[in-house]
């Protein structure tokens, strides 16, 4: 697809956009979070909405074949729409991921797809020559894609920016999406900036780089039904989220979801509701030798911007030293006063 025929598409686009009703949370996924989108914040979001689609933290091929297995895949039974998102760069070893996942999945119910992390940042994740370093490299990524369908029957998408570093996207973005087309790729979610691999740490990659949503929605109605297209960044609310979806087939949120849970309710939860739930699940854990900040830390959202998020706040920073039952039943009889 040459310039000429993006502004084409440009023009039609925005006087034409499909005036379509948007649908439930189905068409709401939960971005993948190092260090956030553990197996217990997938557990506490799905209490809050189980129609919510959930990804993993970014798990590194190797670790995977090398590493604890069960550790790794862990998952709470509620979080079974959760997709496994992969990181890895040889066709083989990703290969090889997706089999070790598969055969843990016959027994623990598993995971319900698979994700290929094109979108990293970060030194770490480009010294292993994977991420968002790849955008690079589409025939690479669509030969990991072809090798891990290979072992699989379960769906498998790809995680991308629109480009990365002075790559002009708008021939780059069509270019690298072709390549993941003719290898059979039908799902992609496409983080809407650029990724600039040097000179800017991951978290101000999630901020500094312009959005752009109006190239994705370009190719989207150039392939149409070819491709099933996600958006992500910058999506802060579930008004906005609905607008994408006149745009798109989907839209992952993932700041937004971790600091503001609660905007995913239905109106007849309530929080209260979700904190009983969540007590028992943390007693479990404790129970089993875990910690229970280990879990609160995610919750700290639960009362985002209403009465009582302070408070809230401040039992979710004590948790780590203070025994959590106690905590909570000072913070229940507080809210109930």
């Amino acid at each position: 697809m040459d310039l000429c025929q993006v502004a084409e598409i440009t023009v039609r686009t925005q006087n034409n956009i499909a005036q379509k009703e948007p649908t439930d949370a189905a068409r709401l996924s939960v971005a993948p979070m190092i260090d956030w989108s553990d197996r217990h914040f997938r557990h506490f979001i799905k209490l809050i909405n189980s129609d919510l689609v959930t990804y993993s933290e970014m798990i590194v091929d190797k670790a995977l074949i090398h590493g604890d297995v069960p550790q790794l895949l862990a998952r709470s039974s509620l979080d079974d729409a959760c997709v496994l998102q992969l990181g890895g760069s040889e066709a083989m070893e990703m290969a090889k991921a997706v089999s070790i996942a598969e055969t843990f999945g016959h027994e623990h119910e598993g995971y319900v797809g698979y994700n290929i992390n094109v979108g990293c940042p970060s030194d770490r994740v480009q010294s292993g020559c994977f991420g968002a370093v790849l955008m690079k490299e589409p025939a690479r990524v669509a030969a990991m894609f072809r090798a891990m369908r290979g072992k699989t029957e379960k769906p498998i998408s790809v995680k991308c920016r629109l480009g990365v570093d002075d790559q002009e996207v708008e021939n780059s973005l069509p270019y690298f999406l072709e390549a993941l087309i003719e290898a059979g790729c039908r799902h992609v979610v496409i983080h809407a900036r650029k990724a600039w691999l040097q000179g800017l740490s991951p978290k101000e990659n999630r901020d500094i780089p312009p959005l752009n949503y109006d190239l994705p929605a370009i190719l989207k109605k150039h392939w149409g039904n070819e491709i099933r297209m996600e958006i992500n960044g910058g999506i802060t609310s579930l008004d906005q989220a609905r607008g994408m979806l006149h745009r798109f087939d989907g839209v992952m949120i993932g700041r937004a979801a971790y600091a503001n849970p609660f905007m995913f309710a239905p109106q007849t939860r309530t929080r209260e509701e979700v904190l009983m739930q969540m007590r028992s699940y943390i007693d479990h854990h404790v129970a089993q030798g875990g910690r229970a900040h280990q879990i609160l830390r995610h919750m700290a959202g639960l009362y985002h911007n209403i009465a009582g998020a302070r408070s809230w706040r401040q039992l979710v920073s004590e948790s780590s030293i203070h025994d959590h039952n106690n905590l909570l039943d000072g913070f229940l009889s507080r809210m109930a006063a």
